[in-house]
């Protein structure tokens, strides 16, 4: 984990494709946290400040070119870790995100198809030396997904994507799985909450020592 290196917060991110129901454990974790004592900072992309939640309403529900969706996802970005995400680190909180990065790799990457080449350009320029320690993974299969999103809300332009933009999307989530296992962890979100849960209890546990109440660990 990247934690050796900075000494500082734990940043844990929740990655997969709409339906896959990352958002029904956030709270659950978050909840873990606050029994542990430790209470996390809870953000989300695009948004987590005034500017990003503006720019959130216009990615969410306004067409424009693919080049500038991904230049508004990293604007989001940019000011998000200025003013939410860099500073809590630093003051050695742990901060929890629906959605960062991986999330512009896997929909305006693998969904969208801008060239991965131009997306490596804008992770390395807005942020070079940050990377969450454990990204959490959902992942279903597409039409467990479609059937979720069918059900529950109002489909934003995204959700209302065909499936074959769901497929590459999960597969560019898997792709970056496959090339970082360092930090992700892949959850088979088609089990029950109480499995899922079970298996994030024990993720959660292992950035803690003997004390857990009151360390976390430094990896």
């Amino acid at each position: 984990m990247n934690q050796a290196k900075r000494q500082t917060g734990i940043f844990i991110t929740f990655e997969g494709i709409d339906g896959a129901g990352k958002s029904t454990h956030i709270g659950f974790v978050q909840n873990l946290l606050e029994q542990r004592g430790i209470k996390p900072v809870a953000t989300r992309e695009p948004g987590g400040t005034p500017l990003g939640e503006t720019l959130r309403k216009l990615l969410l529900q306004e067409s424009m070119h693919l080049e500038t969706e991904a230049l508004l996802m990293f604007a989001s970005r940019r000011e998000h870790i200025a003013q939410v995400i860099q500073p809590a680190l630093d003051a050695g909180n742990w901060v929890i995100s629906d959605r960062f990065t991986d999330a512009s790799f896997a929909y305006q990457g693998g969904g969208r198809k801008l060239s991965i080449n131009k997306l490596n350009q804008l992770e390395q320029w807005v942020h070079p030396n940050l990377q969450p320690d454990l990204t959490l993974l959902f992942d279903v299969p597409i039409d467990v997904a479609r059937a979720r999103l069918d059900a529950t809300r109002t489909l934003d332009k995204f959700e209302q994507e065909k499936s074959e933009f769901f497929n590459a999307t999960r597969n560019e989530y898997l792709r970056r799985a496959r090339e970082f296992p360092q930090r992700f962890r892949l959850i088979d979100s088609t089990r029950s909450i109480e499995a899922i849960q079970t298996e994030l209890r024990e993720i959660i546990d292992s950035f803690f020592v003997e004390t857990p109440s009151t360390s976390p660990s430094k990896r």
